[in-house]
């Protein structure tokens, strides 16, 4: 009975590598149907292409300071106008962009490793492990994730660093609960026994067999956590706790633009923009790939 557990490991392993870029084809091929998650897409590269590009692409340095062209209207020379010091808009939020999805990928991926690890944990050991993980994490989650984050920041301090490092603490509880979800419904599947038969350590079960299984949920909740991560750094910004200037920040322009929304709107509303545009992609992205993981949808 071992050696037929084992043989029936091994052969699922094999298959799960072989027919792994297939997968990938599929979930593509059936996202494509979803026009505006392509178009969520298209958003998407194009602003990583926006943001490696950046000294390319912007025509002025961010931070340098031109009085006699301040408050200045958008124009041939500045795309987007200028802002009070005169420093053209366009090049900030080009730069910016770099900012925002720094922001977004490394808060993103602190939450993802974090909360894969407690999610994966508790959900395979279970009874009192889970019990003081997960009461661990239902506090975490009893605060709001700005709440957190403003919390966070306000010991840490500004910064770079501790903007990424507060807003991916409080995106921790949503992967560790959706992990944890995963792994009880996988948990006492046949391959999962086969492995602790041929005497694998937990370590690596949760690693090779677990985790892998528990991909599909973990790649839309990421997806769509870089949105909520920008749009939870600009908000951070903007209250004055996130970057400080010159810093092209989108939501620090936001913050420095609202003192003159009324006589020179287009401080606010390009970097608005941007943050709006940015978000409602990756919103679409993460929908059209949740729809094309989905095994329901399969034909």
């Amino acid at each position: 009975m071992q050696e037929e557990l084992i043989k029936n490991q091994e052969t699922e392993s094999y298959e799960r590598k072989g027919s792994g870029l297939r997968k990938v084809k599929d979930v593509f091929h059936r996202m494509k149907k979803n026009k505006l998650a392509m178009f969520g897409l298209v958003i998407i590269i194009l602003l990583v292409l926006t943001a490696i590009f950046a000294d390319f692409i912007a025509p002025y340095d961010y931070s340098t300071n031109n009085l006699k062209d301040q408050f200045s209207g958008p124009s041939k020379e500045h795309l987007f106008g200028t802002d009070e010091f005169g420093r053209d808009i366009f090049s900030r939020i080009v730069y910016g962009s770099r900012i925002s999805l720094q922001v977004g990928f490394i808060s993103v991926g602190i939450a993802l490793i974090a909360g894969v690890a407690i999610g994966a944990v508790a959900g395979f050991y279970g009874g009192k492990v889970d019990t003081i993980l997960m009461r661990v994490i239902d506090i975490i989650q009893s605060l709001p994730d700005i709440l957190l984050a403003i919390a966070i920041m306000a010991v840490l301090g500004p910064g770079l660093a501790n903007l990424m490092i507060a807003v991916g603490i409080a995106a921790i509880p949503g992967y560790a609960k959706i992990v944890r979800s995963s792994v009880l419904s996988i948990k006492d599947s046949e391959y999962v026994e086969a492995a602790k038969a041929n005497g694998s350590s937990d370590f690596r079960i949760i690693i090779k067999h677990i985790i892998p299984n528990c991909l599909a949920p973990i790649i839309v909740q990421a997806t769509l956590g870089v949105a909520y991560a920008i749009i939870n750094a600009a908000g951070l910004s903007f209250i004055g706790l996130g970057l400080e200037p010159p810093t092209p920040e989108w939501g620090a322009m936001l913050s420095g633009g609202r003192a003159y929304i009324r006589d020179f709107p287009h401080m606010t509303i390009f970097p608005g923009l941007a943050i709006v545009i940015t978000i409602f992609a990756l919103n679409v992205l993460g929908d059209g790939l949740r729809d094309a993981l989905d095994p329901k949808l399969k034909q």
